[in-house]
């Protein structure tokens, strides 16, 4: 009998369910919808129970377009977005919606921890600056406005671990997830009982650590009932999505490195050396022994589903009579404008900014607007925008001693060849782009297949699954236009970053 392998994403707007055969093969690809609430500036919520609602519409979906026996599936692996809060009591409910990796409310628990243990004793266990994106501040947020929460709290969990646990019954943390939670001691990869205490953390509340292809538990009888899958199917831990990502792109050598087109930007550099800088993001790669250097940006391919919604309604008229689909059309109009977009240069600050800025008042600015600019000028500057970030965290990658060769692309962005070709020319670094809409999930597949042993190992389930579809390689022309843009770029920020926070400031 065939057997394939079920991967779940759980995305910022959307999760997406894939199922792989075991060469790599999309056999068929669903997805299911849940909103972000934006309570008040500087939030970004979601509901657990709507992910998991979408999660089970999508699975069902899937196998009403392709009817095969679910007992088929030998193993599922999830991914899932970082730094979850997500408050669940003894019985397994949801207390409240979760603040996403975009939420900023909790810069003054942040700022009052840094003072009192101290930042660099913080970065120097966990890795990572203490900053209101990750889930750690997010936990004390609830005992300081919502007590009758904090006080049902029996575990906090992240995303995907969240998924498993609705499908398995177990409780889990996955190493590769760890890094949310400033506790985590980074060499070692388990939790710090002192740091807990510092940071005003019940060390109750974390689940045991696992490698993210460890098999905790099987489908049960009532997720079973839920979802529409059989009972007894193997699920792994799963991993961060980055991380995922980072894998099913092909990166599982120390110094390649993944460029991430989802609806955040940013790239993960592997490692088998510890490498951790402030302004920068360090995980543990799914893939065990080895860690991830990253850059994570508000700013991806969110920016031009945010430009599409607000600005393309002549488009979308033009898709409904017939026409091409409207990101096509943008992406059309910014290819007619030359490199650099005679000067309009783009801050991608959509929801305050991550590294290596750390910045939660941030906002996104076009500088260089006059009489004679188009909307076209207004795409290619977004796409270049985002590329500037890239580029940013490339740069400091490298002062820490990085050496970035060659990015491999995932994500939607990664489908625009105008919009790959920009971020090859900014950075001066050609890019292979696999196929880019699956690699996050084929990540957490490849988990799901190296934990229940379809694969002998990372790198032969590599081999065997990830195909580059094509190679960019950089205009070194553009490059020197785009750097002029480039010193533009990132003096805007220096110059208005007073003024962001003067009118932005944390709520």
């Amino acid at each position: 009998m065939k057997q394939y392998l079920l991967g779940i994403d759980i995305g910022t707007s959307a999760c997406k369910i894939t199922l792989f055969e075991k060469d790599g093969t999309v056999v068929v690809s669903t997805t299911g919808d849940y909103p972000v609430y934006y309570p008040h500036e500087g939030w970004a919520e979601q509901n657990p129970d709507e992910w998991w609602s979408a999660v089970c519409g999508a699975i069902k979906d899937m196998l009403a377009v392709y009817p095969i026996k679910s007992e088929q599936i030998a193993g599922i692996g999830i991914d899932g977005q970082s730094w979850s809060a997500i408050p669940i009591d003894q019985d397994g409910n949801v207390l409240a919606n979760t603040p996403i990796w975009m939420d900023t409310r909790a810069q003054s628990i942040c700022d009052r921890l840094n003072d009192k243990i101290g930042a660099d004793k913080i970065f120097e266990l966990s890795g990572n600056s203490l900053q209101p994106s990750y889930t750690t501040a997010k936990i004390l947020w609830y005992r300081d406005n919502l007590p009758d929460v904090y006080e049902k709290i029996d575990k906090i969990l992240q995303s995907n671990a969240f998924i498993a646990y609705r499908l398995t019954g177990a409780i889990t943390h996955d190493l590769s997830q760890g890094y949310g939670i400033h506790c985590f001691d980074m060499r070692n990869q388990t939790w710090n009982d002192e740091m807990c205490e510092a940071l005003e953390i019940s060390r109750s509340f974390l689940p045991e650590l696992v490698p993210s292809h460890q098999v905790v538990g099987t489908v049960t009888e009532q997720a079973a009932g839920e979802c529409g899958l059989c009972v007894g199917i193997p699920v792994v831990a799963g991993g961060l999505d980055a991380a995922c990502g980072t894998l099913g792109a092909g990166v599982v050598k120390p110094g390649q490195t993944q460029e991430q087109g989802g609806q955040a930007g940013g790239m993960s550099i592997s490692m088998d050396t510890y490498a951790a800088d402030p302004r920068l993001i360090l995980s543990p790669h799914v893939v065990p022994g080895q860690w991830l250097l990253q850059g994570g940006t508000t700013g991806g391919g969110g920016v031009m589903r945010w430009f599409e919604r607000e600005f393309a309604e002549n488009e979308r008229m033009k898709e409904a009579q017939g026409g091409e689909p409207s990101l096509v059309q943008l992406n059309e109009i910014a290819d007619a404008v030359p490199a650099g977009s005679d000067g309009v240069v783009f801050l991608p600050y959509m929801s305050g900014e991550r590294s290596p800025i750390w910045d939660p008042n941030a906002k996104g600015v076009y500088y260089g607007l006059d009489f004679s600019k188009t909307k076209g000028h207004m795409v290619r500057a977004s796409m270049e925008g985002v590329a500037f970030a890239l580029k940013h965290n490339l740069d400091i990658a490298e002062e820490t001693g990085a050496r970035v060769e060659e990015l491999w692309a995932m994500g939607g962005s990664a489908n625009s060849l105008l919009w790959t070709q920009i971020k090859s020319d900014i950075t001066g670094k050609p890019i292979a782009v696999p196929a880019s809409d699956t690699a996050t999930t084929l990540g957490a597949v490849i988990l799901a297949g190296v934990g229940v042993g379809l694969y002998d190992s990372f790198e032969e389930a590599v081999a065997m699954t990830v195909k580059v579809t094509r190679r960019h390689e950089p205009n070194m022309e553009n490059h020197k236009i785009y750097q002029k843009n480039y010193e533009t770029y990132l003096a805007l920020y220096q110059n208005l970053k007073d003024i962001m926070k003067k009118n932005g400031g944390s709520k």
